[in-house]
């Protein structure tokens, strides 16, 4: 089976910087076409401009169906089918505990990292179904198995793609769709950026199960994974969670 993906069709989600946008350019040098999509229009564009002219640009906020709707609609109209979705985009918490997590953080990162990977797998999956194939890959995080790795919202955020990864799995799995997880670890991404918000008390608490590992992965390893689990190559993984940590998860 070959890890080449040639002519199909990639959407991704968060392609304007960090994983997405090495999972976009891995994707389009494997052969893709590719759906560059992110809430930041001009990062898309640098995105697909980089790839050429096997790449589109696409504003979207996950978080809203009726964006979503028209994300999924340029897509067919530009490309005709969806082969691969990668629900990358996502946000991260102050890493607040519990009782100081305030209900409005609560409430964004639970509608962009859960709800904004279900609403785009649900607008996706009629156009997989109808052709009988797809791969959607998601990305959840060490959070999603760990109960120190974040604050409560995205580590309840992450938890549930996990779930969302499992149920669409073993739901299509007689219809020709796979549906996997990849849970990087520390990674050099843009979310870096946010360390200078976070809550003191809660990554204090944080910080001896964060400090256990000093490997920070770039962002091609992720995509690297990505690009081999909707390749031909992943036909038989379906419903896999799959650390990409160097290594952290197995502590």
């Amino acid at each position: 089976m070959s890890t080449t993906i040639d002519h199909r069709v990639s959407l991704i989600t968060g392609a304007g910087s960090g994983i997405g946008r090495a999972m976009a350019i891995a994707f389009a040098a494997a052969g893709a076409q590719v759906v560059a999509a992110d809430l930041d229009q001009t990062s898309a564009e640098k995105t697909a401009a980089e790839i050429g002219d096997a790449a589109i640009a696409v504003a979207v906020d996950i978080a809203d169906q009726t964006s979503v709707a028209n994300l999924v609609q340029r897509t067919i109209d530009t490309f005709g089918r969806i082969d691969v979705l990668c629900n990358n985009a996502g946000i991260i918490d102050t890493m607040a505990l519990p009782a100081d997590m305030s209900i409005e953080e609560w409430d964004r990162v639970l509608r962009v990292n859960l709800t904004g990977t279900f609403l785009v797998t649900k607008a996706v999956l009629p156009h997989m179904l109808a052709q009988r194939s797809g791969s959607i890959v998601n990305t959840a995080s060490e959070a999603g198995i760990r109960g120190g790795a974040s604050g409560v919202a995205y580590t309840a955020s992450k938890h549930g793609v996990v779930g969302i990864t499992k149920n669409v799995a073993w739901s299509y799995a007689n219809d020709g769709i796979r549906c996997n997880a990849i849970l990087p670890g520390p990674t050099l991404t843009g979310l870096a950026g946010a360390a200078a918000n976070f809550d003191p008390t809660g990554s204090a608490r944080l910080r001896p199960i964060i400090s256990l590992t000093e490997r920070i992965a770039q962002p091609e390893q992720m995509a690297d994974v990505a690009v081999f689990l909707g390749s031909d190559a992943a036909a038989n993984i379906n419903g896999a969670i799959i650390p990409v940590d160097g290594g952290w998860s197995a502590g």
